[in-house]
């Protein structure tokens, strides 16, 4: 599918598709099989969820770049691929090595100045802490590193796929309890603003409105106006902006000063990864670890 996907670039005016046409261009060059064709519960095919997670390894390659509207473009290093002789198994070889180099700079990225400096002066120190210690600090530089996945993940789906996204996080999160219809996604041509709606009860005497905006620049005070203004039309208490990137301190100040009786939540791209994380949504456990420690009642005397 790599070299599929390269292909297709690479033989496409300046080098450049659309995400759909691209996947097209896939399943009319890759046999698939029954598999590869089924479909999820969420209505994605398998074959193509399973490609967009394996082409972030191609863009932090270096073989294509995507832009935020879905269109995908080939490099040189990608042409360099398509008029090479192939060898798969050392293409992906190095397209795997090439992610872990970006996803270990991501993880150095972000180590705090602070936090490298105590490192490097008190390194013995550290091999002295409790292993729930060294173990809690593994685990949060691993999620620091899968947040930085989730969210390049997310800014190359379109804006519908992360409307649904932000609607199954707040169910997810336990908002609207178990129903089945706690959350819905808002019609495209009339949401006035509102991207989702979260029903608190079975009679949505209660809503939650939710915002999504899956960008790359920071939302300003603007478009928080706009969604405070949204749900004071409506006449709902409740709200939740979501973004990919995150707020200016203007567009934090205006939710603070706000004296309207909406209350507005603003969850930035750090914080939905995590609670993404938090919540197993669009994410599973790789491997289980058990730490285990003396049983002092074992070796008790009676």
């Amino acid at each position: 599918m790599h070299l599929a996907a390269l292909k297709a670039l690479a033989s496409a005016p300046n080098g450049q598709l659309q995400k759909r046409a691209l996947l097209q261009a896939i399943e009319s060059t890759v046999p698939l099989d029954d598999w590869a064709c089924s479909v999820y519960d969420n209505g994605n095919t398998r074959w193509r969820s399973i490609f967009g997670f394996a082409s972030v390894g191609l863009v932090k390659g270096g073989y294509v770049t995507k832009s935020s509207l879905g269109m995908w473009f080939i490099t040189d290093e990608g042409r360099a691929v398509v008029h090479a002789p192939y060898d798969g198994s050392a293409f992906l070889a190095e397209v795997n090595r090439r992610y872990q180099v970006w996803k270990s700079s991501q993880l150095t990225a972000q180590i705090s100045a602070t936090a490298q400096e105590t490192e490097e002066e008190d390194g013995d120190d550290l091999l002295a802490d409790f292993p729930e210690e060294r173990l809690a600090n593994i685990l949060r530089q691993a999620n620091e590193a899968l947040s930085a996945e989730l969210l390049e993940k997310i800014k190359v789906e379109s804006p519908a796929f992360f409307e649904r996204l932000v609607v199954q996080l707040l169910v997810a999160m336990g908002y609207g309890g178990n129903r089945a219809n706690a959350g819905q996604v808002t019609q495209l041509s009339a949401d006035n603003g509102i991207d989702g709606i979260i029903n608190e009860d079975p009679l949505g005497l209660d809503t939650i409105y939710l915002q999504a905006k899956r960008w790359q620049d920071p939302v300003g005070e603007g478009p928080v106006r706009d969604f405070i203004g949204a749900l004071v039309i409506k006449g709902v208490k409740k709200g939740v902006f979501l973004t990919t990137s995150y707020f200016t301190p203007a567009a934090r100040t205006a939710v603070l000063g706000n004296k309207s009786d909406q209350k507005i939540v603003l969850i930035d791209g750090v914080r939905l990864a995590g609670l993404m994380i938090e919540h197993n949504l669009g994410v599973s456990v790789a491997q289980n670890f058990a730490l285990k420690r003396l049983d002092s009642d074992f070796f008790g005397e009676e």
